[in-house]
């Protein structure tokens, strides 16, 4: 099998100074892109982005609350000002915040919804218009859920954010088309990350079982294998879809979950 390579394909990245952004960012820049670091936290990004440019890669930090459509605009333009263009989105940031639908603050379900709309709503409303007005192709990624399909206790707002994106994804795809913008979402399972690690303890408290029982019980019982999503799983398919260049693939939702669901 050959090497995908992304020949200096502009990848931005939000979310990238931890967790599966990170290693999405890690794994292009391997690939030859020269990535964006996307993130709320700027100084975690500027390490993030200093580790890839140590290892020989490209990479620039971007201070980013992909709620603030000033700071949206400012950081898609800031990356278009020092390369020219961008010619991938990863949208990836998001939290967790788990509780009863009839516990949960409306303040909360607004939190999540901004994070996991809004932000895929601005970053790709604004990277769209840097290929539109290029007239150039690329790629949109959006990052859901197996949550993106099916539903689970205490997770309301982050299940209705992950299938919203469907919706955004297929849309992006069909006002895309013509110019070859192609726009899918990836539904990881569970991956090991500390948005997921902070999960375990507070369903075991929630529903009275084991860490351990969560883990079995609840996040793998329905994989193959027993087995958590990697990052690499998650980085080598958001791989491809960047490096992918035809509209054979677009508006189509991704699941990489060890069998937990098929479609």
């Amino acid at each position: 099998m050959s090497r995908i390579e992304l020949d200096g394909k502009v990848c931005l990245v939000t979310g990238a100074a931890s967790g599966i952004g990170k290693h999405i960012a890690e794994t292009y820049a391997a690939a030859g892109g020269r990535v964006a670091i996307a993130d709320l936290k700027l100084d975690a990004a500027e390490a993030t982005a200093a580790a890839i440019r140590e290892s020989g890669g490209q990479a620039m930090a971007v201070a980013m609350d992909v709620t603030s459509e000033s700071q949206v605009v400012e950081g898609v333009a800031q990356i278009a000002a020092e390369w020219g263009r961008v010619d991938v989105l990863v949208s990836n940031a998001g939290i967790q915040i788990i509780n009863k639908i009839t516990e949960f603050s409306f303040e909360d379900w607004k939190k999540m919804l901004a994070i996991h709309l809004d932000g895929a709503f601005l970053t790709t409303r604004e990277c769209m218009k840097d290929m539109e007005k290029r007239g150039a192709p690329g790629a949109i990624i959006l990052m859901g859920s197996v949550h993106s399909h099916l539903a689970s206790p205490l997770k309301a707002p982050y299940v209705t954010a992950k299938h919203g994106l469907l919706g955004l994804a297929r849309t992006i795809a069909k006002e895309g088309g013509k110019l070859g913008i192609r726009s899918n979402v990836i539904c990881p399972g569970f991956v090991r990350t500390p948005l997921v690690d902070k999960q375990i303890p507070e369903q075991a408290k929630e529903f009275g079982i084991s860490e351990e029982e969560v883990i079995q019980k609840i996040m793998l019982k329905d994989t193959v294998d027993g087995e958590f999503t990697t990052l690499d799983d998650v980085a080598n398919v958001a791989l491809t879809l960047a490096a992918f260049e035809t509209n054979a693939l677009t508006g189509q939702s991704i699941v990489v979950s060890h069998g937990w669901f098929m479609q």
